[in-house]
């Protein structure tokens, strides 16, 4: 147990460090709009670590890890679970191993009960998470740190803090992408540019 903690502890050091860089831009030259974030440089770092101990947790349990397919994602301290679980009692099992964090604000659980997807499809939700954050970047109406995005069988989830016309953007970009069935926004509304 010791060894994991320290583990846990090194790679969320890091991960804080290699943040320092990517705090908020108010410089007005022309790449600013891609390190734009609307989040404080703290609440990126509790992102990170979100995300860390989320993935640790679930890979600790080894019945729910045996029996599904999970991808996380965090934004602004709200995490996203998506994927496939074999039992209705694992998908509660999984918000109840993800409670504990302390830096985890809400919770979306929006596992299904199924049979995990199979590598072939996740190869291709990789694919359209790919092209997601190219399209995104290509835009330049939105900055690329403000959306975070994950696809999980044909289903792309995206999450940010957003003007309402941001909103309104980035859903449309994404559900032009070849090969996205259905687009789940959990965006936050943000008044400022």
């Amino acid at each position: 147990m010791r060894k994991i903690n320290y583990i846990t502890s090194s790679i969320i050091i890091a991960l804080s460090l290699s943040t320092v860089g990517c705090t908020q831009s108010n410089s007005n030259t022309n790449h600013s709009w891609f390190n734009m974030d609307r989040r404080t440089a703290g609440t990126m770092v509790d992102d990170q670590a979100i995300t860390i101990k989320a993935n640790l947790a679930i890979v600790q349990n080894k019945e729910v890890w045996k029996n599904s397919h999970i991808s996380t994602l965090s934004y602004n301290n709200s995490l996203l679970i998506v994927g496939q679980t074999k039992t209705q009692n694992n998908k509660y099992e999984l918000e109840k191993l993800l409670e504990p964090i302390a830096e985890i604000g809400n919770i979306y659980n929006q596992v299904t009960v199924e049979t995990p997807i199979s590598l072939k499809t996740r190869a291709k939700d990789t694919w359209i998470t790919t092209q997601v954050k190219t399209k995104l970047i290509a835009s330049r109406e939105v900055g690329i740190n403000r959306v975070k995005a994950i696809t999980e069988n044909g289903t792309v989830y995206l999450m940010g803090m957003l003007t309402a016309e941001e909103e309104s953007n980035v859903t449309d970009i994404v559900r032009r992408i070849s090969g996205v069935n259905k687009v789940v926004t959990v965006f936050e509304r943000s008044a400022k540019n």
